[in-house]
């Protein structure tokens, strides 16, 4: 099953949505300012893909991103941290993040679900 972490006040999250509920992709929602994934998710995600950065997991747009002064501060974060403030606040979690046991994405873009999560369904 593919879990879509998202916030329904994104405009993004729904996009991704739509696009995989049109493509007949079955996904299980959960709200990511509501409910964030928990730390140890976050770590094992943090740790398989660690070779996208972690800037790629974070919000880098978003407010609380700003407000805390991250982007000077992400590049000196341990996995463990970046999990912590992550499972802490979902609005730092770059949305949507979808994940399954076989693949990741953060943020939408229709070419990477199209290669990503098409190809899941299969």
């Amino acid at each position: 099953m593919i879990k879509f972490y998202g916030y329904k006040r994104c405009s993004t999250s729904r996009s991704a949505q739509k696009w995989l509920t049109d493509h007949h992709v079955k996904i299980d929602f959960q709200d990511l300012v509501e409910q964030p994934p928990k730390k140890e998710d976050l770590m094992g995600w943090l740790t398989q893909y660690q070779d996208r950065g972690l800037k790629y997991f974070f919000n880098t747009h978003g407010q609380d991103y700003r407000q805390l002064h991250l982007k000077d501060k992400v590049s000196a974060m341990s996995i463990s941290e970046a999990a912590e403030m992550m499972s802490q606040n979902g609005k730092l979690i770059k949305r949507p993040l979808v994940v399954s046991k076989q693949n990741l994405t953060c943020g939408f873009n229709e070419d990477l679900y199209q290669k990503t999560w098409l190809n899941e369904q299969a």
